[in-house]
């Protein structure tokens, strides 16, 4: 079960087809944590972010600062939460 407080965070841009997959896996991957809620952040309102994160997104950061890097699955995915104790 989700545990509230921190959420992971996917670090996309407007436009990006990758971006919208990353997405889509983290909807389905509520079906095994249905309190999983993440935030979208845009790189390309951040230059430091755009700088770090332009070349390589979708990115899925953790609360505890694991990064999930495109190309990535939905058993990547559900591994990665739970290891961060969100799934």
């Amino acid at each position: 079960m989700h545990k509230p407080g921190p959420r992971p965070i996917l670090y996309s841009t407007a436009a990006c087809h990758l971006c919208e997959l990353a997405e889509a896996l983290l909807v389905a991957a509520r079906a095994a944590a249905p309190g999983l809620a993440w935030e979208v952040v845009d790189i390309s309102e951040d230059d430091a972010l755009f700088e770090r994160y332009g070349e390589r997104i979708p990115v899925l950061r953790f609360p505890g600062g694991e990064e999930l890097g495109w190309p990535f699955t939905g058993d990547d995915l559900h591994q990665a939460l739970c290891r961060e104790g969100l799934a």
